[in-house]
């Protein structure tokens, strides 16, 4: 049985409602607007919330909102039907009140809602109260084949033997090669006597041997001088005995020993990243709006939606006018890393906010197409809400507490490496930053973090800070419980009045059930105020798989009603793509959490914040 209908206005006025239950059904609603309307997610067949399932339709010409919702529990087959036929039926019945939007009249619709849910019901009882019988042997086709059929004959009869030959001939290729034709052994005559029989037997038997497969001649090797043995391999700085010596770069070798170089900071980075990260630029070449001549106009207008030609002006576009052109898309998308399925469900999208819009000229149609596509990325790229890390820390210093961010991610992607660009960004701007070593697998984690720690420091010495040390390395070496380790630095931050934590985890495949299992662990124990997916740039549909096993991963280990999960993105490597950005959208589509960080270099400064019109530029070349 259904919960709730209602149809309202894309401006929020209720028109109509029906209620068969007693709980309230509006925050669900409202669930539905801000997560799927708002967010570019109309592609999506249905929405849970709570202990709801919701599904919609939208009308774009009269700006209207159908929603029906139902107990999850529930699988209703005819809801989609109901919904159509109450789109339908409500149109029509009340078009001139629409057209002249009289939206506080009231509409008079419980009766004929009644009868359509009474049919689609019983549609949907017939669907399902007679399922399809299944066949019985008798009436397959194996039952109908003898054992003859099955019997391969020799000799070439088959003609499934003729039939390859038959069709190179009628291609125009090579005649498939024949067998030669036996030459008969030689017999002796009947009444022949005993050496005419054996000298028969003796030419048969060189007849078989001369059909016999002939060995090739073997070429002569060339004569050499003599056998050489394999040579032994010599690696250059192999770490043996003899080169212990040039490799060791500790304080305590002998002074004709090369120091380890020390690092020489750059004064020109300190100061460069004081205040809020940078957008990205966008790239000005990328501005494609149409020309003033007719001439540049028609150009602008070919390309990926050149398809809408064939359109006629004046008309009201359905799903099948969009339909040629949705496969394109699709393909476009999916060339520049955007996830296969998400640009399915953009496409959607798409025709969902087009179908039922009355559009004049072709010039008109084509821009409206694309802005509509330009408008929902943009949309998806847009955080819901804004992370203020600097304010956040700010507010965590006043109450006495560390500000704990943790990153998460799989393996290779560049957490150790842009956790250092963040930790120089807060420090730049006057924060004090303890690191935690919680990758105790990694084989060089620690170590990597000390140099990060030491390079930073040299940027921003005590000195300059009235003695206190900007960065500073918490770790207890390998093969510890990860969790533990961040625990006792958030404690240790604690006392020693450090304003922000950051957490570097190890690097884990979202197959990985054990370490996925320590993930939620450290999580659930330390309760960060912030967990960050370090991803690259470079992937799309693992992308995908990546945020939502992360996730999922997150929510089961938990045992928690409220798990914490994902709050937001750094995206890596974003230097190295070009115009392949669709991990963005794949990653902010599946998540619905900001892309916060954008890593697009090799040293501290190179972090910028996402500039979704940039992205939108870039995916839409």
């Amino acid at each position: 049985m259904l919960d709730f209908f209602v149809i309202f206005t894309k401006g929020g006025i209720v028109l109509w409602c029906f209620q068969g239950t007693t709980e309230l059904f509006g925050p669900s609603v409202n669930a539905l607007v801000k997560s799927v309307l708002l967010q570019e997610r109309t592609g999506l067949s249905s929405f849970v919330h709570q202990s709801w399932t919701l599904k919609h339709r939208l009308d774009n010409e009269f700006d209207l909102v159908f929603v029906v919702g139902f107990q999850k529990i529930l699988q209703l087959s005819y809801v989609d039907k109901l919904l159509d036929d109450v789109h339908r039926e409500f149109r029509d019945k009340f078009e001139n009140v629409l057209m002249e939007k009289k939206y506080f009249q009231k509409f008079l619709f419980d009766s004929r809602f009644s009868q359509l849910q009474a049919v689609a019901e019983s549609w949907g009882q017939q669907k399902t109260a007679a399922p399809r019988a299944m066949r019985s042997f008798e009436q397959s086709l194996k039952s109908q084949k003898t054992v003859g059929s099955m019997i391969e004959k020799k000799g070439g009869n088959n003609k499934e033997n003729k039939q390859p030959g038959k069709e190179r001939k009628k291609k125009g290729g090579a005649e498939p090669e024949q067998e030669p034709t036996p030459v008969p052994e030689p017999q002796a005559a009947p009444g022949a006597s005993e050496e005419d029989q054996i000298m028969a037997n003796r030419r048969k038997m060189m007849m078989r041997m001369s059909s016999g497969k002939k060995k090739e001649a073997k070429t002569p090797k060339s004569p050499q001088a003599g056998k050489k043995g394999k040579a032994a391999r010599t690696w250059a700085l192999s770490g043996g005995s003899k080169d212990a010596a040039s490799l060791d770069f500790s304080e305590a070798a002998g002074d004709d020993v090369p120091r380890r170089p020390e690092f020489v900071p750059d004064a020109s980075m300190v100061g460069a990243m004081a205040g809020n990260i940078q957008d990205m630029e966008p790239d000005e070449s990328d501005d494609d709006e149409p020309a003033a001549d007719a001439q540049s106009q028609q150009k602008k207008a070919g390309g990926m939606f050149s398809v809408f030609k064939n359109l006629v002006g004046n008309k009201t576009i359905t799903r099948e006018n969009v339909t040629p052109v949705l496969d394109q898309l699709r393909d476009h998308l999916v060339g520049k890393n955007v996830a296969a399925d998400i640009a399915a469900k953009l496409c959607e999208s798409v025709a969902n906010k087009l179908q039922g819009k009355v559009l004049g000229t072709f010039e008109g149609l084509a821009k409206t197409v694309r802005q509509t596509l330009v408008d929902s990325l943009v949309q998806i790229l847009s955080p819901k809400r804004r992370i203020d890390i600097l304010r956040d820390v700010m507010s965590a210093r006043q109450t006495g507490n560390p500000y704990v961010v943790a990153f998460c991610g799989v393996n290779g992607v560049g957490k150790s490496t842009n956790l250092a660009k963040i930790c120089f960004w807060l420090i730049e701007n006057g924060f004090s930053v303890l690191i935690a070593a919680c990758d105790t697998f990694r084989a060089g984690a620690v170590e990597q973090l000390r140099t990060h720690t030491r390079h930073l420091n040299a940027l921003h010495p005590p000195e300059k800070h009235a003695g206190r040390q900007m960065v500073q390395l918490y770790e207890k070496g390998y093969g510890k419980d990860p969790a533990g380790i961040a625990n006792d630095a958030i404690g240790f931050a604690r006392e020693t009045r450090v304003d922000v934590v950051l957490i570097d985890t190890a690097g884990r495949m979202q197959d990985n059930e054990p370490l996925m299992r320590a993930l939620g662990k450290l999580i659930k124990v330390n309760e960060p105020d912030l967990v960050l997916f370090v991803g690259e740039a470079l992937v799309g549909n693992e992308a995908v798989d990546q945020l939502v096993k992360f996730n999922q991963a997150l929510a089961d280990h938990s045992a928690s009603d409220r798990p914490h999960t994902i709050d937001g993105i750094v995206l890596t490597k974003f230097d190295t793509i070009d115009d392949k950005v669709g991990a963005a959208i794949s990653m902010t589509y599946v998540t619905g959490q900001p892309i916060v960080f954008v890593g697009c270099g090799q040293t501290y400064t190179d972090l910028r914040n996402l500039n979704a019109r940039a992205v939108v530029s870039a995916l839409m070349k």
